[in-house]
């Protein structure tokens, strides 16, 4: 019996044509398995186009708070918003303001139930949720996030909590991520209290925008037993509103290469509705 089951996704679906068309060449020519899409994204209409013609990819929501576009007109969210119309992207500010401000706090659950409704729109299959940035670490957004994915069918959802030992295994110097493993493993509890799964493990984040064809492959050959998740951001190359020096197409390479796909051989790929629990 394999022990050791794996989703592989990539995350920002629908922010531009260049990642749209990576995350396709990654499912078709490599081992991605499930994408997260932006609703508001620049290419939203075309990943969703793109998703309806490769049945076996998987979706599911990337819940956008920060650094993006809001689905609803920005006069509806002004706390949420800069004078261009776009998200804030002071987060340490924004999480104080959801804590203590009520007004801020009836905006953003306006804003992620429409982005909810938009992907219920698209008549996608909801596959899992997550958030921009990881923002869904917050205890607001999480809560907001659960109660709303509830009424819309969410049965997954990352928790980002990535075991060090790991990545140390592959690279002794590897660090950071201690706040995102302490939040992460909160979060995980409450999910796990509210019915919702989560993967067992999570890697990406230590070397987000950074995944090499060599580190990709050798987490596959490490996963600890269960099911674990590697999440990646692919493009073609950069695009409008990509973050400086994150190496896109070199993580487009990994997915599709020999490497990646040798070491899929001994794994069950999956994505995340073939693992949680009906």
């Amino acid at each position: 019996m394999i022990e050791k089951s794996l989703i592989v996704t990539a995350d920002d679906f629908g922010a531009s044509p260049e990642v749209n068309e990576a995350v396709e060449r990654g499912h078709r020519d490599g081992v991605l398995t499930c994408t997260s899409l932006m609703v508001s994204g620049a290419g939203a209409a075309d990943a969703v186009r793109r998703a309806k013609a490769l049945p076996g990819l998987k979706v599911g929501l990337h819940l956008v708070l920060v650094e993006g576009r809001p689905v609803l007109p920005p006069s509806y969210v002004p706390d949420l918003v800069g004078p261009d119309g776009q998200f804030r992207n002071d987060m340490v500010k924004a999480s104080f303001a959801m804590a203590f401000q009520k007004k801020v706090r009836r905006q953003i659950t306006e804003e992620i139930e429409a982005q909810f409704e938009a992907f219920a729109a698209t008549g996608l299959k909801l596959d899992h949720v997550n958030a921009h940035k990881h923002f869904h670490l917050h205890p607001v957004i999480a809560r907001i996030a659960l109660e709303t994915g509830k009424r819309f069918g969410m049965r997954a959802m990352r928790a980002p909590c990535e075991p060090l030992a790991v990545l140390r295994r592959i690279e002794p110097q590897a660090k950071g991520g201690e706040i995102e493993r302490f939040c992460g493993a909160r979060l995980k509890e409450r999910l796990w209290y509210n019915g919702i799964w989560s993967p067992d493990h999570m890697f990406g984040l230590c070397w987000s925008g950074a995944m090499s064809t060599q580190r990709l492959a050798a987490l596959m050959a490490h996963l600890p037993d269960g099911v674990s998740e590697i999440y990646l951001h692919p493009a073609t190359g950069p695009y409008a509103g990509s973050t400086p020096g994150y190496r896109y197409a070199q993580e487009l390479m990994a997915l599709t290469s020999a490497e990646a796909r040798t070491a899929a051989r001994s794994l069950r790929l999956g994505a995340f509705s073939d693992f949680a629990p009906a």
